[in-house]
């Protein structure tokens, strides 16, 4: 809970806490804000590129131009990162995840999370499925084998602390919609979908 110093009311709500209790700096906000939304779009662009074969980093045919690997033309998003990517203690178990339904799984949660982070909606909801991904995603890289660029914290890492800041500093109420989806009734009343 913000402490409270009765000779600044930033809230309209006195119930509802907002960014501002939280981030007393304008220009923190507006950083905050940036942040939220390049991590948002990083999520959002994944999605995109693996979708339609954008022709960055959807697989090695894409810099000879082959379509064929976006999703809409029959790709798997997933199952050769879990297939072929996958090492250490946990490979053999992402092996035997990987299908269709990972990749549903996988490009239905790029979708999700990028499009409620840069909205600056259900930005806890968002933290949690962020958070689960990147784990998961360390884990089939196993950085903590000799050779990788940082034993423990790596982008994943990155990822999901900035997810779960925006989350807890309301950070979508800054160039978002944070403050309006806080004020619908049933967010109000089930405020993990905050």
């Amino acid at each position: 809970m913000a402490a409270t110093h009765p000779e600044i009311t930033t809230s309209v709500h006195p119930a509802t806490l907002v960014e501002d209790d939280l981030v007393t700096s304008s220009a923190g906000r507006k950083v905050l804000a940036a942040t939220r939304l390049a991590t948002g779009f990083i999520f959002l662009w994944a999605f995109l590129d693996k979708t339609f074969g954008l022709h960055y980093s959807t697989g090695a045919a894409v810099a000879e131009g082959d379509p064929s690997l976006s999703w809409i033309n029959g790709g798997t998003p997933s199952q050769g990162f879990l297939t072929f990517a996958a090492q250490g203690p946990f490979k053999e178990f992402f092996n035997s995840i990987a299908g269709v339904a990972s990749d549903w799984l996988f490009m239905l949660g790029l979708l999700g999370i990028g499009v409620a982070v840069m909205l600056g909606i259900g930005l806890r909801i968002s933290a949690v499925a962020g958070v689960i991904m990147m784990a998961m995603m360390w884990l089939a890289e196993w950085p903590l084998t000799q050779g990788s660029n940082n034993p423990l914290v790596d982008y994943h890492v990155i990822y999901a602390l900035v997810l779960v800041l925006s989350a807890v500093l309301l950070a979508g109420d800054t160039w978002g919609l944070g403050r309006r989806w806080a004020k619908l009734p049933i967010v109000q009343r089930f405020t993990w979908l905050r």
